[in-house]
């Protein structure tokens, strides 16, 4: 299987996890406890069926969204992951390079493995962080004025993640950072030569965002341990009203759930929210991000950009959730494997798949811009 081969989000899982040693695919591909929240993430889009209309005179498609400050030519975005390095060699330049092509957002980690400062240099379209609350106050600090010395177009604070979820999977091949397997583990990185080849023989692993503040000199770290042990679990709303304070331009919360904390997200200045649980990572037994859209909608979308992320794999699931009310969605896995199958040409390969899916369903659907989506062409099973 070769990426000529992939057409849609299936393939491409399936050529990251013949490419991938199972301890890594399985970090990409697995969630929190029994994965319940993972799956119903894209089984809620279909029990909302999409409504067409005819003759409608779609020669001219305009995909092209506003949400913060932004323009993107698409309206889904890669929502940012961490540790990209270790998925493809090529890691975050890859997909910052292929979000510039398509004119779409792109954001870098906290837990990247390039520096903010080297990608904004390097890349002209939107960006965003994904900010990180330490317990560690003067970390906080530094990364947001590195931020603010980048010139980084959207702050986006991560508020779901003040403890880590129970990713068994990666509990079971012992992935850590910097890897530490299990017998089983080990084994699969021997039977996957080339990624170990590609890894070893390009620049090193780092976290150029936390490397003069997090020691792991004392052995390795999990992704969960990190989360439970490095972030702050008394962070709070008064916390985050001081960072939209002194950021003083586009901050956005990712995590949003409910409709009382995005009234709250109003009320302390933000100016966008992502409706997410972190693709079923965190709390397993969440309600899904499409399901949960439409009452925060209604509540505060005429105040705030509202974006939607978690479980979207298809082009239709892009328009069923613009139609509802959201401004934009974001992406993690549906790039991510493309990432790891064939890096800067994989996340290309996958971000025009979806944007010539998006283009087609809109023909289909008789509307010629994004404006003329609504729940009008929804029905709900």
């Amino acid at each position: 299987m070769r990426l000529k081969d992939c057409h849609g989000f299936s393939d491409f899982r399936e050529l990251a996890r013949r490419r991938l040693p199972s301890p890594i695919f399985d970090y990409i591909d697995g969630a929190a406890d029994d994965e319940t929240t993972y799956e119903r993430n894209t089984k809620s889009f279909e029990k909302c069926d999409l409504v067409p209309s005819v003759l409608r005179g779609t020669e001219n498609i305009n995909m092209s969204v506003n949400i913060m400050g932004q323009k993107l030519e698409m309206p889904i975005y890669c929502s940012p992951t961490a540790i990209q390095r270790v998925f493809h060699h090529e890691g975050e330049n890859a997909v910052a390079a292929a979000a510039d092509k398509f004119g779409t957002l792109f954001g870098i980690s906290s837990l990247g493995t390039a520096s903010l400062s080297e990608i904004r240099e390097r890349y002209d379209g939107p960006q965003c962080y994904q900010f990180y609350f330490h317990k560690d106050r003067e970390l906080n600090q530094s990364m947001l004025e590195s931020a603010k010395k980048a010139n980084v177009d959207i702050m986006m604070l991560t508020v779901d993640t003040i403890t880590g979820g129970n990713r068994e999977r990666d509990l079971r091949t012992g992935f850590s950072i910097p890897f530490q397997l299990t017998l089983g583990g080990i084994f699969q990185f021997a039977i996957k030569p080339m990624w170990a080849i590609n890894y070893l023989t390009h620049k090193k692993f780092s976290l150029p965002q936390l490397d003069d503040y997090v020691d792991m000199s004392d052995g390795p770290i999990s992704i969960g341990r990190y989360f439970t042990e490095m972030l702050d679990p008394c962070m709070n709303w008064d916390d985050v009203a001081t960072m939209v304070d002194y950021w003083d331009g586009e901050f956005c919360l990712k995590g949003i759930m409910s409709v009382e904390d995005a009234k709250k997200a109003v009320e302390i200045g933000c100016t966008g929210i992502v409706i997410s649980n972190h693709g079923g990572r965190q709390l397993d037994g969440s309600r899904s991000s499409f399901d949960q859209l439409s009452e925060i909608v209604d509540a505060v979308g005429d105040d705030i950009d509202v974006i939607m992320d978690s479980g979207i794999q298809r082009g239709s699931h892009v328009l069923k959730a613009l139609s509802l009310g959201a401004k934009a969605v974001g992406g993690g896995r549906f790039y991510l494997y493309a990432l790891a199958a064939a890096g800067q040409l994989g996340v290309e390969r996958a971000l025009d798949l979806m944007r010539q899916e998006i283009e087609r369903d809109m023909r289909l659907m008789g509307v010629s811009s994004i404006s003329e989506l609504s729940r009008a062409n929804l029905r709900f099973r």
